[in-house]
């Protein structure tokens, strides 16, 4: 670990994160609000602690390497969440403790969208723009908007670029420069949160909540500038723009872009994870939908709305709420739970285990099975028309099993706080997947947990935005020991 390469990478990092003040900062103007001076200070605070990190080192031309790479990401993000937590926790009202201020800004950056706040309503704007600021930084990734910039810096990106991409295959790059790739995943992005901020608008929404909820549909965070979330609105033409939105940016963005450079819809199916990502969310809508009408929990229009609109919030990991799915019948609360932890596909704004594992498990299965039948053939796991390296199916189940040994444990230790089963398994598969919404004591929000169980579900926001390995890594001794 090279501290020389880390800490100017970090002040360099906290610099550019300083500007996030400045927009809240202008609204807070506009609505002349006196939390003006919050951003001030804010600002002033992360670009005085940017600077000090880089400034003694400024002169070094270090190689990054991967080891550098894993610190300084992880380091960034909890850095980043300790900084976005000074606005909230300064705010006079309501009163943060300062668990309660690193969870919403953690919650925030990692798109998981967990609330502790209530009275949203009542918030100030600038408070408000600034969480839905804090999902959309988040989304594609800051690291990911730093690497197009570090190289003009002397700084090597290619490491921090591998350790932040979701998803199995991290490797393959958009355009021959790592900066450019960067910058084209960046257009894609704001494009699209252009697009839907119009769309919004359009659909009915104040300028404000347009563009506050473009921010966080397309970084898949479910933030809301309203308490009742995308239901306040009561508008079928709102929720429909939000499907939309939620669908595409839950799709890889480098899908996208080759959609994009081809001039083809057909390039989305060609891909197979795209295929199984419509089919899973088919097959979920065609259950949910049958099951609100017939229970006449709604009618049939409303059934076929919010059904629609539920399922692909929760599974996309958006967790925006139309009418709480936690009071529908019978298994479809925990159906929907269920459709998080599989999650958008790799290399979108999404959460969850992420579509192409489970696509590559389900592979897998489907061979043995064939092994059973013909026990001495050879079959090949193929994706599309290619064959699948070992080595990728053997990372495959191991962040499986991964995934699955901390969840027991983080689950375990939730219940130790005094946590019911209900409320520790949803808060934990919610901010595990990066999701948000959670059953029993966490429906309506997270205030009422105990602050150690909120540390707990932070940690857990953290794993399932890096993807487990990033962060467990830093735990093994073979990392610290060469």
């Amino acid at each position: 670990m090279q501290l020389t390469v880390i800490f100017p990478v970090l002040g360099i990092l906290l610099m550019l994160f300083s500007t996030s003040s400045l927009p809240p900062f202008v609204v807070a103007l506009i609505y002349s609000e006196p939390e003006v001076n919050l951003f001030i200070y804010t600002f002033t605070l992360t670009m005085a602690a940017g600077f000090s990190l880089w400034f003694p080192l400024r002169n070094l031309r270090i190689q990054m390497r991967n080891r550098d790479g894993f610190v300084v990401t992880v380091l960034l993000w909890i850095v980043l969440s300790a900084v976005g937590a000074l606005p909230l926790l300064m705010m006079e009202s309501p009163s943060l403790s300062i668990t309660d201020a690193f969870f919403e800004s953690l919650s925030g950056l990692t798109t998981t969208g967990a609330t502790i706040l209530t009275g949203i309503d009542e918030l100030p704007k600038s408070i408000l723009f600034y969480r839905q600021q804090l999902q959309w930084l988040g989304g594609m990734g800051i690291i990911v908007l730093a690497v197009a910039i570090l190289p003009m810096l002397g700084i090597g990106g290619m490491q921090l670029y591998r350790t932040e991409t979701p998803g199995p295959v991290k490797d393959r790059k958009l355009t021959p420069r790592i900066k450019e790739t960067a910058k084209v995943l960046w257009s894609i992005y704001v494009g699209l949160t252009i697009i839907c901020a119009l769309a919004y608008w359009l659909a009915g929404m104040s300028v404000f909540d347009a563009i506050s909820h473009s921010f966080s549909t397309v970084a898949i965070g479910g933030f809301s500038t309203h308490d009742a979330s995308i239901e306040y609105f009561d508008s079928n033409t709102i929720q429909s723009v939000a499907i939309v939105f939620m669908l595409i940016s839950g799709v890889n963005f480098a899908l996208h872009f080759v959609v994009w450079r081809e001039k083809s819809l057909l390039q989305y199916f060609q891909d197979p994870e795209f295929k199984f990502y419509l089919l899973i969310l088919s097959l979920v809508i065609a259950v949910t939908v049958p099951v609100l009408y017939f229970s006449e929990t709604l009618g049939l229009v409303d059934s076929f709305s919010n059904g629609i609109f539920e399922v692909v919030s929760v599974a996309t990991t958006t967790g925006y709420s139309s009418t709480g799915f936690s009071t529908w019948p019978t298994f479809l609360p925990l159906l929907l739970f269920l459709t998080s932890f599989i999650g958008g596909c790799s290399g979108s704004t999404a959460g969850g285990m992420k579509v192409i594992r489970i696509l590559l498990i389900f592979k897998q299965g489907m061979r043995e099975l064939r092994r059973l039948v013909h026990p001495n053939a050879i079959f090949a796991i193929k994706f599309g028309d290619k064959s699948v390296n070992h080595r990728v199916s053997e990372a495959v189940w191991g962040f499986f099993s991964a995934y699955i040994i901390l969840f027991v444990i983080m689950f375990l230790a939730l219940l130790a706080t005094g946590l019911d089963l209900e409320t520790a398994f949803s808060t934990l598969a919610s901010c595990m997947n990066n999701l948000g919404p959670a059953l029993g004591e966490a429906t309506k929000n997270y205030q009422s947990l105990p602050d150690t169980a909120k540390w707990i579900l932070g940690f857990a926001m953290l794993l399932g935005r890096l993807e487990i390995f990033t962060l467990i890594v830093l735990f093994t001794p073979t990392f610290w020991r060469y």
